[in-house]
């Protein structure tokens, strides 16, 4: 007669994280562990830094028989390639965190989801500084992209663009279960905005509902911030509130992001 065997016990539930507030040292040592990963992965790098100076180059001898329109949609899409990129890698590297069992171990140590959250904002955030200048040089000093107003307020939007872009990234990253569905998250998220924002046709003139949609969407003040810096000489305040609204959008996604961070896939 076979004796039964005993069932295995079950997995205990991995207790969640207890609330810590946020400290400065986790925050920095977070970002510093994040900067050394990427120094190791020089295809990132190429990829945060050269993709949107090639893209703004193509720009511009795309439409080298009307370098006015360059100067129409070169400021807005100097925005818009930052937000992009920043928001691939930094979904990406978010998720291999989690499916590597590397934010599992971490949030087991005195490190609150908003230290990590935080640091990955702050390291991407100082790629994104390095970014937003060479391609907002680039379309200045090497492309002739034309603006009545300060270059410097143009860099500022790009990189406010790129830290949202940081913020989206880290927040879908919480919904995907791969590094497929990551990027399946772009559609969703990035494209809608894209086509709302104004770039291809002024927001008065859309259909009222999608003008409405277009008014709540971060893309589309980060447009209109550009827009500002491209038609006028001084800082207006259009452009202070598209500033504003685009940093707060940044910050909230950036809370939501820490709000429905996982240790772990399902």
């Amino acid at each position: 007669m076979t004796t039964p065997t005993a069932p295995a016990p079950a997995r205990a539930a991995t207790p969640p994280a207890p609330a810590r507030p946020l400290s400065l040292p986790r925050t920095t040592a977070t970002a510093a562990r994040v900067l050394r990963q990427l120094s190791h992965d020089p295809r990132t790098i190429a990829l945060l830094m050269l993709i949107p100076c090639v893209m703004l180059f193509l720009l511009r001898y795309v439409f080298d028989g009307s370098p006015r329109t360059f100067d129409n949609i070169g400021a807005s899409l100097l925005g818009i390639f930052p937000l992009i990129t920043m928001f691939l890698v930094t979904s990406i590297a978010t998720l291999r965190e989690r499916t590597s069992g590397t934010l599992e171990r971490l949030l087991a140590m005195p490190l609150g989801k908003g230290d990590l959250i935080a640091g990955y904002a702050l390291a991407f955030g100082a790629l994104a500084i390095v970014q937003s200048a060479l391609a907002t040089g680039l379309a200045v000093w090497f492309l002739d992209l034309d603006v009545t107003g300060s270059p410097w307020l143009l860099l500022l939007v790009a990189l406010l663009d790129a830290l949202l872009g940081t913020a989206l990234g880290l927040f879908v990253s919480a919904f995907a279960a791969s590094e497929f569905q990551a990027v399946q998250f772009m559609p969703a998220v990035i494209f809608p905005q894209l086509l709302l924002c104004g770039l291809f046709t002024p927001r008065d003139d859309m259909h009222p509902a999608l003008e409405a949609v277009s008014d709540v969407l971060p893309m589309s003040y980060a447009v209109d911030g550009m827009n500002e810096v491209l038609r006028h000489t001084d800082m207006t305040a259009a452009f202070v509130r598209d500033a504003l609204i685009v940093a707060g959008c940044a910050l909230l996604v950036l809370a939501l992001g820490a709000a429905t961070l996982k240790r772990r896939t399902a």
